[in-house]
């Protein structure tokens, strides 16, 4: 019931997360770095793919379709670690009064948090996609 519950949950804030990087990307556009080559083109894509992931995780029909979503999710938080990394950079570095604005408005505790939560992200897309059972143990069914 929990792993439901926190996969459910889990595919509701990727499904808003991919809305908002189509519809409003100019935020994820800031924290992009800048090797990162089209990043108006990567920005919408990683939102069709965390709209594509969050449906391939919350539907109860398929657990294969499941645990590919789960995979996918995983893969797309460790790809998108660069951009929470440069986006915790920019607030450590604000130096002029447009960037300490955008990166300076959540503060350091979002910004420690964000980076502790990073691996939780991904291990959490697994457990609730049914990839893995670490560090619970399934219970033999009666």
């Amino acid at each position: 019931m929990t792993r439901t519950i926190l996969r459910w949950l889990l595919a509701i804030v990727y499904g808003i997360a991919g809305c908002a990087h189509i519809v409003i990307p100019e935020p994820f556009l800031y924290i992009t770095p800048v090797w990162v080559p089209f990043p108006e083109a990567v920005i919408f894509w990683t939102g069709i793919a965390e709209i594509i992931g969050a449906v391939a995780l919350a539907q109860p029909f398929w657990p294969k379709l499941r645990r590919w979503g789960a995979w996918g999710l995983a893969a797309y938080a460790v790809c998108v670690f660069p951009a929470n990394i440069n986006h915790f950079i920019l607030f450590l570095t604000a130096g002029h009064a447009d960037m300490l604005e955008q990166s300076g408005r959540l503060g350091i505790g979002y910004h420690i948090a964000r980076m502790l939560a990073q691996p939780l992200i991904i291990w959490l897309s697994l457990w609730t996609g049914g990839v893995t059972d670490w560090p619970f143990r399934r219970r033999p069914s009666n």
